[in-house]
């Protein structure tokens, strides 16, 4: 099959996933990255993405996907894989309203707010088009 990402590192490349490979130098599944990536490399050893998956244990998709990473981000994002920007679900003032109103008194039949009155409430008011209580607590968790 025709692979759609060819890797190519460059020496330092090379010598860094090697470094990090002989010195178990980061996590586990960086090591193991490293090692695909050494075997992947065209200019190196080129091997196939089944001949890689069998040798570590993985996937051929993780290959697929390891060499994508490497040919659309770079080396380093490959390598180390950097954490995923986590998406803000409400701007600040939709968390003042969420606070305000958890601090006035609960609605008639109630005794307190609970983190689903919260949710259910917000969305009533149209404050946003649809929030889970987890996000409603961790709105307020911040504020404590």
């Amino acid at each position: 099959m025709q692979k759609k990402y060819i890797v190519r590192l460059t020496a330092d490349e090379r010598a860094e996933a090697s470094e990090v490979v002989k010195k178990l130098k980061g996590t586990g599944q960086k090591v193991r990255r490293a090692q695909i990536l050494l075997k992947a490399d065209t200019d190196g050893t080129d091997w196939t993405d089944a001949a890689i998956a069998e040798a570590f244990s993985c996937r051929t998709r993780t290959v697929e996907r390891l060499r994508g990473r490497v040919c659309e981000h770079g080396f380093e994002a490959a390598l180390n894989r950097a954490e995923r920007p986590v998406a803000k679900l409400l701007d600040g003032d939709q968390e003042v309203r969420i606070i305000a109103m958890r601090l006035g008194s609960p609605p008639k039949g109630y005794r307190n707010w609970t983190l689903r009155l919260l949710a259910r409430k917000v969305v009533e008011l149209g404050l946003v088009a649809g929030v889970s209580y987890e996000t409603v607590r961790r709105t307020l968790e911040k504020t404590a």
